[in-house]
């Protein structure tokens, strides 16, 4: 009996089930190991259960959120954060990238960073502003999904090096961090103002035009002096003895970086050019002379 592609025996199994089971089958065109462009039936499993499991965490976070459960809404965000970034890379890995599982990807972050972040937000500190806190909640809902949008079509096309904007991801830490340390505290109307105010920013920051690192130029596979190893343990130690409260202020400070990084850049000009200018008085006066 000849070998069967395994591939085409995917492909057939799959014909068989969707003969049983009245759900359309998926089917996306993709490139073949000659180069050529085939048509190929379902979706991949392990990077979409990946997936999967983020969404789950974000689903979670709102049921926990609804039920007044602020530090494991959080914790669940962080969880679906640390999913999130193993399907990508699963794919990338095991050679199973699909425009299925990209735009699966999506709409999980969506769910995971834009949505329930802010219905967290809201239940803990936004809902006694009213109509002020639900739509500092919204203006970050809607703002993540702009900014997922605006990622997908840009794919490509911008230096990987630098994010256009606040990621959704690092958006979500500062808003799950700042409840889970919050809730530890009586809720007072100043700290509903302050939540809804760092709501709308961090919301603004992801549909901004500012620069953000990304961090993918660091290789993790090649040597790092030992000291690196030792950052790296004092890191965790520091975050183990206040998680809450570190992570709220790594967040909080990489959130800001990108306003600051704009700011830096255009004053920097600004003094080059008055140093030039400088130099150029000085010059002319000593030619007259």
């Amino acid at each position: 009996m000849p070998d069967q592609n395994p591939s085409e025996s995917a492909e057939s199994i799959s014909a068989k089930v969707s003969d049983v089971i009245p759900i359309d089958e998926h089917e996306e065109d993709e490139v073949a190991e000659n180069g050529k462009l085939v048509r190929r039936r379902g979706v991949y499993l392990l990077p979409n259960l990946f997936t999967t499991g983020a969404l789950f965490g974000g689903f979670f976070a709102i049921i926990s959120a609804m039920n007044e459960n602020f530090a494991n809404a959080a914790m669940a965000i962080f969880a679906a954060q640390i999913l999130d970034g193993f399907d990508g890379r699963v794919a990338r890995m095991t050679n199973t990238t699909s425009k299925f599982g990209t735009e699966y990807d999506s709409l999980s972050d969506m769910v995971s960073f834009g949505l329930a972040p802010a219905i967290v937000m809201f239940s803990w500190a936004l809902e006694p502003l009213g109509k002020f806190g639900w739509a500092a909640a919204f203006v970050f809902a809607c703002c993540a999904a702009l900014r997922l949008a605006r990622f997908n079509t840009q794919v490509g096309t911008t230096d990987s090096r630098y994010f256009t904007g606040l990621a959704s991801p690092p958006a979500a830490t500062l808003l799950a961090s700042g409840v889970w340390l919050g809730s530890g505290y009586e809720l007072t109307a100043e700290v509903s103002v302050f939540a809804a105010l760092v709501t709308a920013f961090v919301g603004f920051m992801m549909v901004s035009n500012l620069r953000y690192q990304s961090f993918k130029g660091l290789d993790a596979n090649r040597r790092v002096p030992f000291v690196a190893m030792l950052i790296t343990l004092f890191v965790f130690v520091v975050i183990t003895i206040n998680p809450p409260m570190v992570l709220f202020g790594l967040a909080f400070t990489y959130a800001i970086s990108g306003p600051a990084g704009w700011v830096w850049d255009h004053l920097k000009p600004k003094k080059v050019d008055a140093k030039l200018g400088e130099s150029q008085a000085r010059e002319s006066v000593d030619g007259q002379e």
